[in-house]
Formats: C-alpha cells, sequence, structure tokens
C-alpha cells in the first residue's frame, strides 16, 4: 500500500542482542524498546501486539500513541491512536543452532528508517519523503 503511513519500499535497520549465558528474556526487550521509544518521541505510551515472525517466537509488533494527535484519533493513526512502529521478537533457537551457537539466547528487533524520520520531523505524510518537490527535504538542514 502506498497510504500516509506506507510505502512499496523501505529501508530498514535491525538489531540483535545475544547473551552467551542464555539469560536473555523478553522483559529484558520490552525494557529496552520502551527505554528507547520514549528516548526517541518522549511522552508517549507504548504497547505490544502478539505478532508473527519466521524467526523469532515469541514475537510482537510495537505501537506508540500516535505523536500527532496525543492517542485522540487522526488521519495519520487511521483513527486508532495508535502508530505502529518496529516489529520484534525473542530469536527461536534453531536460528542459534543453525550458525552454530550453543546455550546463547537473544532478542531481535527493526525498524522502517523512514517511519522514524516522518515521525521525528513530524511529517504527516509519508509520501512526502518521495515527492520530487525538494522542498520538503530542504527544511531539514
Amino acid at each position: 500500500d502506498y497510504d500516509l503511513t506506507h510505502t512499496p519500499m523501505f529501508n530498514q535497520v535491525e538489531g540483535l542482542v545475544v547473551d552467551v549465558e542464555g539469560k536473555i528474556s523478553f522483559a529484558n526487550l520490552k525494557f529496552m524498546l520502551e527505554g528507547f521509544l520514549k528516548h526517541m518521541f518522549g511522552d508517549v505510551e507504548v504497547r505490544f501486539r502478539p505478532s508473527f515472525f519466521p524467526f523469532t517466537e515469541p514475537s510482537a509488533e510495537v505501537d506508540i500513541s500516535c505523536i500527532f494527535c496525543k492517542g485522540k484519533g487522526c488521519s495519520v493513526c487511521s483513527n486508532t491512536g495508535w502508530l505502529e512502529v518496529l516489529g520484534c521478537g525473542i530469536v527461536d533457537e534453531n536460528v542459534f543452532k543453525a550458525v552454530g551457537y550453543k546455550k546463547v539466547s537473544g532478542y531481535a528487533f527493526g525498524l522502517g528508517v523512514e517511519r522514524f524520520a516522518m515521525l521525528i520531523h513530524k511529517i504527516g505524510d509519508l509520501r512526502s519523503l518521495f515527492d520530487s518537490d525538494i522542498r520538503l527535504l530542504g527544511q531539514f538542514r
């Protein structure tokens, strides 16, 4: 889909944390991501929704309360009050086994660069980043 918050292509940043003692838990992942999102976006609510990703279990989609309407509902958040910002999960032990790691655990996450740029700079329409009119980009010098 190509709309206010989605484009047919995007750039993604991925993170992977591995603990050689095998003690990483979803609580560790949640703590880190909540801290990161509050650092990036300020006073936002964060929620985790169960989801499916092939290499993590459990997996979750992570949303923040809409920074445009403060959770009241607007066109950017499709009147839900929430914006999806990343996906995450605990790395399946078979993934580690496939690369020769034993007795380790970890978590992974991925976020779209354009979505974060849109939110950080409070651009109400992601498509603006792809328009041929470069005046939008000029304001971020």
